[in-house]
């Protein structure tokens, strides 16, 4: 499994809501430090090729994961009130979560959400994708098509679910505005490992730094710490607190309802786009791509905007007496040339949700924000129906 794999639209979200994980402990032994800087030296750009040409058989461990993103209290995110289940994967965006990871290829992975009542798993195995919520005894199943190298649209979710995709999408803000280094090697799951340090060297960015810790004999993450710009404490972390990397075994990808469990086929078919559908080579195209309803990207690396079509059966929706439009109507309203809306200022980024039906979310401060949402690349028509 090559580090930089494809992946579904919204992990556009990844520089804005992106980049997780835990710490082992914050202070390391005489012991450990030693033992890690026994690695061998190795440059950034060293390290960059290493996580390029990273290759994985099998694997298996623990991952805990935190994020602190300063995000309002909705229901389905971690430190919610009484009643939020919090092994589902919305949860994820808040508070501190333990996952359970199994990979033996690209057509065999498992991940599990460890709840106090319960878990959820999502289980690949061949074309067959099953998601299994302990708590409710439900599980969905599905039949991916031929040849499909992802586990598909019900195992993607805008924040990172392991150190890896953590830092896939971290890597994807190296170029030129990204200042690359190297500090001393650290001790991350009883491994020795690199320590890589990403800082963006445009200002305008909420991201202050990312270190990512670099297996030093299989040049995988073995964990990932975004910090906000100026914050002493990672605002999102992943790392494995166990790992091996023997390949598990073929009964970890079985899954069987229960009985008594409610199942579902899901028959939806994968989305794709009308044959008519114009294609993005180059900045100007973008246009295009946004009157066809089409998320689009305004900016590159860093400052990069993810703009994103709502129906308007969406906003409705969203406005009607629900916790989420609760939460919505407590932001504060803001007003510009690109008309009006509703802004949130997280801790790593920021999200404009406008009245003329955009969404607009980048690791960006919030001038630069809406200065984006007047750019004419940012703007999208939208039309009713427009999958999500």
């Amino acid at each position: 499994m090559s580090l930089f794999t494809k992946h579904h639209r919204l992990r556009w979200l990844a520089p804005a809501a992106a980049v997780t994980v835990v710490l082992g402990g914050s202070v390391l032994t005489e012991s450990l430090a030693a033992s890690a800087a026994a690695l061998p030296e190795r440059s950034p750009a060293q390290l960059l090729v290493d996580l390029q040409q990273a290759r994985l058989d099998g694997l298996s461990g623990t991952v805990a994961h935190q994020a602190d993103l300063g995000l309002p209290m909705v229901p389905g995110l971690g430190g919610q009130p009484a009643g939020a289940d919090p092994a589902s994967l919305l949860s994820l965006a808040a508070g501190s979560h333990t996952l359970r990871i199994w990979y033996a290829g690209p057509d065999a992975a498992r991940l599990s959400v460890i709840g106090t009542l319960g878990q959820t798993d999502i289980i690949r195995s061949g074309r067959d994708l099953w998601t299994w919520d302990s708590r409710a005894n439900k599980a969905t199943h599905r039949t991916l098509p031929a040849n499909t190298a992802q586990a598909g649209t019900a195992m993607e979710t805008a924040l990172p679910r392991s150190p890896q995709e953590a830092a896939e999408l971290a890597l994807r803000g190296v170029g030129p505005t990204t200042e690359v280094t190297v500090e001393p090697p650290v001790r991350v799951a009883g491994r020795s490992a690199y320590e890589l340090v990403l800082r963006p060297r445009d200002g305008r960015s909420l991201v202050g730094q990312v270190r990512v810790a670099i297996d030093g004999e299989h040049h995988l993450p073995l964990r990932v710490q975004v910090f906000a710009a100026g914050a002493p404490k990672p605002a999102l972390e992943t790392a494995f607190t166990a790992v091996n990397f023997s390949r598990p075994e073929a009964s970890q990808f079985r899954f069987t309802p229960p009985p008594g469990a409610e199942v579902t086929e899901d028959r939806a078919e994968p989305s794709t786009p009308p044959a008519n559908a114009p294609s993005v080579p180059d900045r100007a195209a973008a246009g295009a791509v946004a009157d066809a309803g089409k998320p689009t990207v305004v900016g590159e690396g860093w400052m990069s905007v993810l703009v994103l079509p709502v129906p308007a059966e969406e906003l409705a929706a969203a406005s009607e007496s629900t916790p989420l439009s609760a939460a919505i109507a407590a932001l504060p309203s803001v007003r510009g040339p690109w008309g009006s809306g509703r802004l949130l200022n997280g801790r790593l980024f920021s999200a404009l949700l406008t009245d003329d039906g955009r969404l607009l979310v980048g690791a960006v401060n919030a001038d630069t924000l809406t200065a984006t949402a007047g750019q004419p690349a940012a703007r999208i028509t939208v039309r009713p129906g427009v999958p999500k």
